[in-house]
């Protein structure tokens, strides 16, 4: 008998981890002009997994565009921690969803004779280019771009071009970030044509010089000359659009400025010659020759210059001051062969001790981690959607974004550049599903590796990068190790950021992390630290203050310690955006839908619902809250100061004083306007104060009760790149007396007072009542009650099934006294007081006292409850206003006088949870259109909720 030999089958790169990519081109940052736009509607066939042959049933699909928010088959599915499929790194499914991209293009005329390069903007996981039936090349990371060299491939007149998207491979593995898990190309597809002698990448990083004023530029040009050697005579100009300009210059020969590689196919086959010397390093110019013709290599020129640029005026996040430099690539003749446009901002990022400066200043980090994100096309989002984000981020007193959890689009960065935001660049790493084991699986090496290094290779001269991350969520693993040597030798202008590397060791010597980024640590925790004389590093957090739902409580508190602690400099909330994908129903309704909602499984519910803005960019109520924190000025003043009519102004930025902002004030008693004006600023520098005198008598108020207040509300004074004119970044409140806050309580206590009505429950009767003032122990809870298993204990004590006894109603003179106890669903006893009086005016005093038992460890609140009749559906309150604000999440309330419908009270969270409420209010009236409802006053300053029911 003749045994079989074995079956073997050839490695498929989609279950190949050391494979990043055949035949992709090196990253670079060159801005190719011309090119032949490929966006728009393709031939589309989805296929079971990446084996089966296509059978031509073509639909019609755009790119960018994702298989999984269009009607083709196959569906998004949302997961946090756990991997979408079962399996062990690097298997992958047998049902493994593959897209077929195809389309038609013709070949412009004008490139005949040129270099075509095909450039795939990202594609999720795994793309594999043909063209022309012939095979191109892979690549893998769903977050950079690949290009591939297909000169050899394309032919004049019509062309056929197939993309072919796997959805899940190895690298699955290591793009386990928290979000939506699709499937298609998510950024545009576009062919451009160079020259066989081309610019081959740009490095251009502008520092400062120690004085701040003195700009560096760090400028190193590539030139590939397409396996050919160059006559002398090729020359790369550089000119910086300064005042003056600056204008640099390098010719071949030049043995000083101009340096010409061979690149062989083995890396430690390379030899140096300077181009039109007698030079050689390596070898002879016969052993040049004769290495050219054996390799064939290609062969790429380097010139790098270190400028100096005096009198620059620095880029900040406040003040992002950019500076167009040009490239110009000149062949022996003179011409032109190729000029390409950057705009570089000179800044300086450097660690002093503790603290992370940006030209020289500790800056305050008011960051947001930010997705990829739009409710109806996923991952694809367009240049205006992304101003659009950028824009209402600065809106909001932000002034840093991380790229959570992957390099973002080009484009996101050159408007990061312009409008001025601080930004974390992080990698496409997170193996959160196995992050113990697969950042020391050397299988894995190589895409660490390259996608850290593709990542700084594209964007090292967006000088809104302040530092590097190696991605999120991974562990701490060899490959980390790895990749942030190759990053710290590459570019050493910026720290680097990993928080897997402090996680456990706050004090340790981070030799990878330059940054201690903890993730939601308690408060005490990182304030301790910063006390605590071992802190080592700067504390920035990289997500903090949990965005989901009604939530971002104390986040007044976790400010003003940063502010009040050296060490501490901030950090990123987590997140931008609610991930709620539009879906629509079979009744005609949409919703936003989350994980689960397409029939997704596993999937990790509505974890993906945690941002500050809804899907559609409405901003939620915790919004205001981090704006007035971030008020870029602010008022105090003593009570002597404001005797005299004197205020301090305090300038909350780093590097502009306040001629950029306006400022009106005006006095209000009890919500009422009654004098206000202009408010001249002072010239006031960055992070100093001054004071401010008001007009004479600006601050009188009349005779009588009420609580009188100064409001001054800072506006931009013209108009700015994210905001127009007039609109409004802060404001400051002051109380200006100890006036009455509320009725008082003293009423008759004669027994010839009408007593106040009460059923045979002991309960107040009232013809506005539908149902009487109880104790309330409970509330709905919130996204994060549920997560922090809040939620959980209180059903578990059963504070929402509480069952009221009558124990006794007492009257004495004008006061009548009503005990009672609440049992609640575990049989704890709760003793509840409320004494009802009759006030002169008619009006009922209610006092009432609840004795929570020990055994109730933790209540959702003490409170009141009742109901109205129907109709009483208008609302108005004096207190904090005019939005949702809650006793954790009270800092963008300002004192007034507010009206509003019952119904707009609401917040409709896209999971029902607490919502609506107005912190510390005065009073609260409820009336219908034709004027009859309640008053209700309060006996200080409380939290009050009205929720209209249909």
């Amino acid at each position: 008998m003749i045994a079989s030999a074995p079956v073997t089958r050839a490695p498929r790169p989609w279950e190949v981890p050391e494979l990043v990519a055949i035949g992709r081109l090196p990253m670079h940052s060159v801005p190719h002009e011309d090119r032949l736009d490929l966006d728009g509607t393709w031939r589309f066939e989805l296929l079971p997994h990446p084996d089966a042959e296509p059978a031509g049933r073509w639909r019609e699909i755009e790119v960018p565009g994702l298989w999984t928010v269009g009607d083709y088959g196959d569906r998004p599915q949302y997961t946090n921690v756990q991997m979408p499929f079962a399996g062990r790194p690097p298997t992958v499914p047998a049902d493994n969803p593959t897209g077929i991209y195809e389309r038609s293009f013709d070949l412009p005329p004008r490139w005949t004779g040129r270099r075509i390069v095909l450039h795939v903007g990202a594609a999720e996981t795994v793309l594999v280019v043909t063209l022309n039936g012939e095979e191109v090349g892979v690549s893998k990371d769903s977050h950079l771009a690949a290009e591939f060299d297909v000169t050899g491939v394309v032919r004049p007149g019509e062309n056929t071009l197939t993309l072919k998207v796997v959805k899940w491979s190895d690298a699955s593995y290591v793009e386990d970030q928290d979000q939506w898990r699709h499937g298609g190309i998510s950024r545009s597809v576009w062919l451009y044509a160079t020259e066989p002698v081309h610019l081959g990448d740009v490095r251009a990083i502008g520092g400062l010089d120690e004085d701040l004023r003195t700009g560096t530029l760090d400028l190193r040009v590539q030139v590939d000359f397409g396996g050919l050697e160059p006559a002398p005579g090729w020359s790369v100009e550089a000119r910086l659009g300064s005042e003056p300009p600056v204008e640099v210059r390098a010719e071949a020969p030049a043995t000083s400025r101009l340096e010409w590689f061979w690149r062989g196919a083995e890396a430690d086959l390379m030899t140096r010659h300077i181009v039109g010397g007698d030079e050689a390093v390596g070898g002879d110019a016969d052993d040049w020759a004769d290495l050219s013709r054996r390799l064939q290599p290609p062969l790429e020129g380097f010139v790098s210059w270190r400028l100096t640029v005096p009198g620059v005026e620095p880029w900040s996040a406040e003040q992002p001051r950019l500076y167009p430099l040009t490239v110009r690539l000149v062949d022996p003749e003179g011409r032109t062969v190729e000029q390409v446009a950057y705009r570089v901002g000179f800044r300086r990022v450097e660690i002093r001790g503790v603290d992370l400066l940006v030209n020289g200043a500790r800056v305050f980090v008011r960051g947001v981690n930010r997705h990829d994100f739009d409710q109806r096309t996923g991952r694809v989002v367009s240049v205006e959607s992304m101003r659009a984000d950028l824009v209402q981020m600065k809106r909001f007193g932000f002034n840093a974004v991380r790229t959570s959890h992957y390099p973002n689009d080009p484009a996101f960065l050159d408007l990061t550049d312009e409008l001025g935001m601080y930004v974390i660049d992080e990698a496409d790493i997170e193996s959160h599903a196995f992050q113990s084991t697969v950042c020391d699986d050397s299988r894995y090496l190589n895409q660490w590796v390259t996608r850290v290094s593709r990542m700084a290779e594209r964007d090292k001269n967006h000088p809104s990068i302040v530092a590097w991350s190696l991605g999120n969520e991974s562990g701490h693993g060899t490959n980390h190790d790895a990749a942030a040597a190759w990053l710290r030798r590459y570019d050493p202008s910026r720290p680097l950021h990993y928080e897997g590397a402090i996680r456990f060791d706050w004090t340790s010597d981070q030799a990878i992390s330059d940054l201690t980024c903890p993730m939601y640590p308690q408060l005490a925790s990182i304030v301790a630290h910063a006390r605590s004389g071992r802190q080592r590093h700067p504390l920035i957090m990289c997500e903090y203050s949990h965005a989901m739902g009604n939530s971002n409580g104390t986040l007044a508190e976790h400010w003003d310690a940063i502010e009040s602690t050296p060490g501490l400099q901030g950090g990123f909330i987590w997140e931008w955006w609610d991930h709620g994908l539009v879906q629509s129903m079979a009744d005609g309704r949409s919703r936003w839908a989350y994980g689960g909602d397409f029939g997704d499984v596993p999937n990790d519910g509505n974890f993906c619902i945690d941002g500050l803005v809804w899907p559609d960019r409405t901003p939620k109520p915790a919004l205001w809250e981090h704006k007035q924190i971030a008020s870029p000025a602010r008022v105090s003043a003593s009570t002597a100061d404001l005797r005299k009519g004197r205020l301090t102004v305090e300038n909350r930025g780093h590097f502009r004083g306040l001629d950029w902002l306006r400022a009106r004030w005006q006095v209000t008693v009890d919500g009422v306007v009654i004098r206000d004006g202009d408010l001249a600023l002072p010239d006031v520098a960055p992070a100093g104060r001054a004071t401010v005198a008001l007009p004479k008598g600006a601050l009188d108020r009349p005779d009588g009760p009420g609580e009188a207040w100064l409001t001054v509300v800072f506006t931009t004074a013209a108009d700015a790149p994210w905001a127009p004119a007039g609109f409004e970044v802060g404001w400051g409140q002051l109380r200006l007396d100890e006036g009455r806050t509320a009725r008082t309580n003293e009423g008759a206590d004669s027994a010839d007072v009408d007593p106040v009505a009460l059923d045979a429950a002991g309960q107040l009767a009232h013809p506005l009542l539908a149902s009487p003032p109880t104790l309330s122990l409970w509330r709905a809870p919130t996204d994060n009650d549920r997560i922090g298993l809040a939620g959980a204990l209180w059903s578990a004590s059963g504070i929402d099934r509480l069952d009221r006894r009558l124990v006794s109603i007492e009257r004495v003179g004008g006061t009548t006294t009503v005990r009672s106890s609440h049992t609640t669903g575990t049989g704890i006893t709760v003793r509840h007081e409320q004494s009802f009086r009759r006030l002169p005016d008619g009006a009922i005093a209610i006092d009432e006292t609840a004795e929570i038992p020990a055994e109730l460890t933790d209540v959702a609140r003490v409170g009141t409850l009742f109901e109205t009749v129907a109709g009483l559906d208008r609302a108005e309150w004096f207190g904090l206003g005019p939005h949702e604000t809650y006793p954790d999440r009270q800092r963008s309330g300002r004192i007034g006088r507010w009206r509003s419908a019952v119904a707009d009270l609401a917040t409709r969270y896209i999971r029902p949870q607490e919502n609506g409420g107005r912190a510390g209010v005065r009073w609260l009236e409820l009336r219908d259109s034709h004027g009859r409802g309640l008053r209700i006053e309060l006996g200080r300053p409380s939290q009050v909720s009205a929720t209209h029911f249909r």
